[in-house]
């Protein structure tokens, strides 16, 4: 009964929402714990070791944009200048490169997102349908700025890939074959969203949508997104416009592709080596 409440509130708000013709700008903060990444490696001191983690914590801070109106949204990540090296001494840097500057469509009315990916220097263009989120909503409230926020989660099953990567892992490491990074056992997910129907907008950060509102934060595992600034109908207007650029493939398509690469990267145990410099 509680969840045909939220639904029918769901599409009185977006229907709402929608016809107002909506407007504006999200910034979101990104952090990632680094508490159940296990370093393991004999040439690395055990202050090298916390040196790589908080280096890893750092390249996982990261600032994005939302902006959305009507059905549409564009979401991507700020550019952030990179501090200066040090003139001497040793120094362990961790970054990701090819995520700056690509954007992830999503378009409701019609259900499909469309999201620019670079990988190991090669364009695509991901395009395929927006999953259905089955959110289960909470009966909690808190305030997130000057809006008052609900809660709602998704249970997200241990998959089978995941599952038998475990599984190889134990394998590898009673055989002596080390990893550098120690995986865990994986366990089922919940994620949990607070959302604003004071912004009557089904949208949100990354590919997460589908609740009565916008979503100002976001816990996904050991990840968490808080919208720090929004700004509602600015006097500068902007279009939302689709990515075009890179080799058009769908989602499962691209997750092939990305795991063939990752495959060719690594040794003969299994373990993608990263050297010290």
């Amino acid at each position: 009964m509680k969840n045909l409440i939220y639904g029918l509130l769901f599409l009185c708000v977006v229907e709402f929402g929608y016809s107002q013709n909506f407007q504006g700008v999200a910034y979101y903060f990104s952090k990632t714990q680094m508490k159940d990444f296990n370093f393991s490696s004999p040439n690395m001191t055990e202050a090298q070791q916390k040196e790589m983690k908080e280096e890893l914590s750092k390249a996982f801070e990261k600032t994005y944009v939302l902006e959305f109106k009507n059905f549409e949204s564009t979401y991507r990540q700020e550019e952030k200048l990179d501090k200066p090296k040090p003139v001497d001494g040793r120094q362990i840097q961790v970054s990701f490169g090819g995520q700056v500057g690509s954007k992830l469509y999503k378009n409701l009315k019609n259900n499909y997102f469309s999201e620019e990916k670079d990988l190991f220097g090669k364009e695509f263009l991901v395009k395929d349908s927006l999953e259905t989120f089955k959110w289960e909503f909470i009966n909690e409230e808190k305030k997130i700025g000057n809006y008052t926020c609900s809660k709602a989660q998704l249970l997200i099953p241990v998959s089978e890939k995941d599952k038998k990567e475990y599984e190889e892992f134990k394998t590898k490491k009673n055989e002596g074959r080390t990893n550098f990074i120690q995986m865990s056992e994986p366990k089922e997910q919940i994620i949990e969203a607070w959302y604003t129907t004071e912004i009557p907008i089904s949208n949100g950060p990354d590919k997460y949508w589908g609740l009565p509102g916008l979503i100002l934060e976001l816990h996904d595992g050991t990840t968490s997104l808080l919208c720090t600034k929004i700004i509602l109908n600015p006097e500068k207007k902007f279009e939302i416009k689709e990515p075009t650029n890179g080799k058009k493939i769908n989602q499962m398509q691209f997750k092939e592709i990305e795991e063939e690469k990752i495959k060719s990267m690594m040794n003969k145990d299994g373990v993608i080596e990263i050297k010290m410099k």
